[in-house]
């Protein structure tokens, strides 16, 4: 049986047309990446998903139909979910945001509730008194994935989750030898939280229980996590497969700009 299933999934939004009969199947424990250019509706699709837009078609999370059931339900039935941008609450602490996580299921918390979360990220342990608005942008993604990790989610929706973590390239010759060894620290910092969470969607796979629903740009990131992929162009799935299908001739034909 399939953890979720999308069935000719359609939305519309001011007359245009934005999806076109999307289709796909994540099986339980598995790491299912999609994929596509900007713009293609990637995002439209999981906040249809989630319930925050409401298209035709179906959706089945373990076999039962969840299309009428509003968000919140959604996320008791065991949708997490990740948005693009983080949307962390930043005037709250670390501990309160993760906090949040556990109150959206009705579920007051226990010091051993936040044993996993801590496990995957250590660094959130060490700044539990922070405001969530003073992390770094890696901090933040990982604060994001504990809290909607709390909600104890049978399906881990993912949208971008490297996005903002990548420093800008910074090409100006005549920039201070300080200025330099900043840019080297950060991207050092960068490098580190990307891999952090990789390191902790890889753990969140082995240990099986969660199926992860990734939406992401960086090629190489999908193909270190996923077992299975869909492409996306125009609003509608262009190409599908395992992870062994992702070769570089379908990644030219749709990823490449």
């Amino acid at each position: 049986m399939n953890r979720l299933e999308i069935q000719e999934l359609d939305f519309a939004y001011d007359g245009s047309r934005i999806l076109r009969g999307v289709g796909f199947a994540l099986r339980p424990s598995e790491v299912f990446c999609l994929m596509g250019r900007n713009g293609v509706g990637k995002t439209t699709t999981l906040k249809n998903i989630v319930g925050l837009l409401r298209g035709s078609g179906e959706i089945l999370l373990d076999g039962e139909s969840i299309r009428s059931l509003p968000p919140d339900a959604r996320a008791r039935r065991g949708l997490g979910y990740v948005p693009q941008g983080r949307e962390i609450f930043p005037h709250l602490t670390v501990r309160e945001n993760l906090i949040s996580g556990l109150l959206a299921r009705g579920r007051r918390p226990r010091p051993s509730d936040f044993d996993l979360v801590f496990e995957l990220f250590p660094v959130l342990r060490e700044m539990l008194a922070r405001k969530g608005g003073v992390l770094s942008g890696g901090q933040q993604q990982q604060l994001a994935i504990g809290r909607a990790l709390l909600t104890s989610p049978r399906v881990l929706i993912l949208d971008e989750p490297t996005e903002g973590i990548q420093p800008s390239i910074i090409d100006q010759i005549g920039d201070t030898i300080k200025r330099l060894r900043n840019v080297e620290a950060e991207v050092d910092q960068a490098a580190r939280e990307e891999r952090e969470i990789l390191e902790a969607l890889r753990t969140l796979k082995k240990a099986g229980g969660i199926s992860i629903l990734l939406v992401e740009q960086y090629l190489d990131f999908c193909r270190e996590l996923a077992d299975s992929f869909a492409i996306m162009d125009r609003g509608a799935v262009v190409a599908s497969g395992s992870a062994s299908d992702l070769t570089d001739a379908v990644v030219k034909a749709h990823l490449i700009v």
